[in-house]
């Protein structure tokens, strides 16, 4: 019987242990503020809208690609939603004359 209650003894104090250590190890990052910016400035255009230059590098780079949506932004930029074999869809970015752009560079992303 002393030995049960001495096994439960120890496996509750290490265990506090642990989860102290842990805690500790990772409460640096709690400080840190995140922020979460949204690409609110892209506004929804027709499809007609597109440039004919973003039209071209679609149907260039992408020509299974049935174009659903797009979207433009106040420096002419252009996020294209697109759908290739019914299941697989996908954004594009792409500047007023068809160049591709990194979603990194997109000016709101």
């Amino acid at each position: 019987m002393k030995k049960l209650i001495l096994t439960i003894t120890v496996a509750i104090l290490t265990s506090g242990v642990s989860a102290t250590s842990l805690e500790n190890k990772y409460s640096k990052n709690f400080n840190k503020v995140v922020a979460v910016v949204t690409n609110s400035e892209f506004k929804e255009i027709a499809l007609k809208e597109l440039p004919d230059a973003v039209v071209d590098s679609i149907l260039e780079d992408f020509a299974a690609a049935i174009v659903t949506k797009a979207f433009v932004n106040d420096q002419h930029q252009y996020k294209i939603k697109f759908m290739i074999d019914d299941e697989t869809k996908s954004f594009v970015y792409a500047d007023e004359k068809g160049n591709w752009l990194n979603k990194r560079k997109v000016k709101d992303l």
